[in-house]
């Protein structure tokens, strides 16, 4: 059992002790306070509350400022009413509540005899801006965030501009590494260029709570993005790694400021997983097989076609009415567009369009910028593996010829000191034929296949990287447009799938 389970456990007998005691202190049983649901029901009686409440303690994500109100008021029966002490107790409830319940100087006062106190206008914005941002913070870290897409690497499943709320409860909330931060920023203060929002004297090992489900194949998953470990300040659009093999190390940071960066704090990437943990990928002519089996494109999927026309210009407002946004031009009535296969269709049917050719890779034709990056996996965009991705205890034989596929993830990702010679591989300096990996692994795709900075140029995706499923985009902004007709009415409250 992981610590974060046995302070779990810890914490919630703590808090249930110290509510036992002040259900006494109030005149209940306390055991009552152990009895699932019918304890809500005594505790508002106990603040004084109306029993509607109730509804607000049934209702997701509404129920933690629900819980986080009662302990308040909890604090107000025991005439706490600084700001400081209620601050306290809806941070540490679990110490808090107990050091009411169990210290005999702390006596409870119903809230019919408690004074009246009359707070100025200032401790009342005080009040409520601390205990929104509280709360925030908490549905933020644990429960669900909001997000946008920046870029057309998921189009046309998502587009640019979309903004959508990720579940982190789907896979199970993680704890964060770095949990001394300045709220609601994530990697820079506000007003700032590259000042850190947080510090990292204070970190946390790895650990995600049970969520609701697994990851599955093609889900639509938020992650940090792995190879954001290490940045180059100055062009942090482009992986720190892919600058070192086009330019060297030695140049990079000649050039640039280089930092590096906690998992928590890592780019966030929205991609669809192709492949979860125990899957073999392989990719042949554009086509994605797992296990030996098709993987169905979901709709929205696409790829790059070469239209050509017969010399005259293809009309924007056809480019526009079939709703493309990534394209561009190769020549003289030769235009590169990004389109589904429905959409392909269609624009073959216009005039003055003679072909529309899908865009290949030629198998055996690797490129450098693929991963592994390595002279003996040939692969490509449209050709690639078969990879297997790891999974949690498995374990695989590694030589020399299949350790640039896993020698990340057991360096860098589950922190192994790997050093490979010419004669043997060496893992914490014991020589090594095989290894067992300590987490699930995942291959993560964009659904713009042929735009898209995926698995296939930086690998695969670790489970502590995971940072929820995208579930609903709540707005669609298309920034090209005018202010008065940017909303994509067509494209807003939709469920991602």
């Amino acid at each position: 059992m992981s610590i974060y389970m046995i302070l779990t456990i810890l914490f919630f007998l703590s808090a249930a002790a110290g509510l036992w005691r002040i259900f006494e202190k109030a005149g209940q049983k306390g055991w009552l306070a152990i009895v699932p649901f019918y304890n809500f029901y005594i505790w508002l009686k106990i603040i004084g509350k109306p029993l509607w409440w109730y509804v607000f303690i049934l209702i997701p994500f509404i129920n933690v400022f629900t819980l986080l109100l009662m302990v308040v008021d909890t604090l107000k029966c025991f005439n706490k009413h600084g700001l400081l002490e209620q601050a306290l107790g809806v941070m540490f409830p679990f110490f808090y509540l107990p050091y009411l319940g169990f210290s005999p100087q702390e006596q409870y006062v119903h809230p019919s005899k408690l004074p009246v106190i009359k707070k100025t206008s200032a401790r009342e914005w005080a009040d409520a801006i601390i205990f929104a941002v509280i709360a925030a913070v908490i549905i933020r870290t644990f429960m669900i965030e909001a997000y946008t897409i920046p870029t057309p690497s998921m189009e046309k499943s998502l587009l640019v501009g979309d903004y959508l709320f990720v579940s982190k409860i789907s896979y199970g909330p993680k704890i964060p590494n770095t949990p001394i931060a300045f709220p609601f920023a994530h990697q820079n203060l506000p007003l700032t260029q590259y000042t850190k929002s947080y510090v990292e004297w204070v970190k946390l090992p790895y650990y995600r709570f049970p969520g609701l489900r697994s990851i599955s194949n093609n889900d639509v998953v938020v992650f940090n993005y792995p190879d954001g470990d290490t940045v180059a300040l100055q062009m942090q659009n482009q992986s720190y790694y892919a600058l070192v093999r086009d330019m060297g190390r030695e140049a990079v940071w000649r050039n640039y400021d280089v930092v590096s960066r906690p998992v928590d704090k890592r780019e966030n990437y929205i991609k669809r997983c192709v492949a979860i943990a125990g899957d073999t990928l392989e990719i042949i002519d554009g086509n994605f097989f797992i296990n030996g089996e098709p993987l169905p494109d979901v709709p929205g999927v696409q790829h790059n076609y070469q239209v050509v026309t017969n010399g005259t210009p293809l009309s924007p407002r056809v480019i526009d009415r079939h709703g493309i946004t990534d394209w561009g031009q190769a020549g003289p009535g030769i235009y590169v567009l990004a389109m589904t296969a429905e959409v392909a269709e269609q624009i073959a049917s216009v005039p003055n369009v003679e072909q529309v050719i899908l865009m290949r890779r030629t198998a055996g034709r690797g490129e450098r910028y693929i991963f592994p990056h390595h002279p003996s996996y040939p692969w490509n965009e449209d050709n690639f593996g078969p990879l297997h991705i790891p999974a949690r205890g498995e374990t695989i034989a590694i030589n020399h010829d299949n350790i640039p596929l896993y020698e990340r993830i057991i360096g860098v990702y589950e922190g192994n000191d790997l050093e490979i010679t010419e004669d043997q591989i060496l893992i914490n300096g014991n020589p090594a034929s095989s290894y067992t990996f300590r987490m699930d692994y995942y291959f993560m795709v964009g659904d713009n296949r042929h735009n898209s900075a995926d698995s296939r140029f930086w690998g695969m995706v670790p489970e502590d990287h995971i940072v929820g499923r995208a579930m609903f985009v709540w707005l669609s902004l298309d920034k090209t447009k005018s202010f008065l007709s940017r909303i994509r009415f067509n494209k807003t409250f939709r469920i991602i799938r």
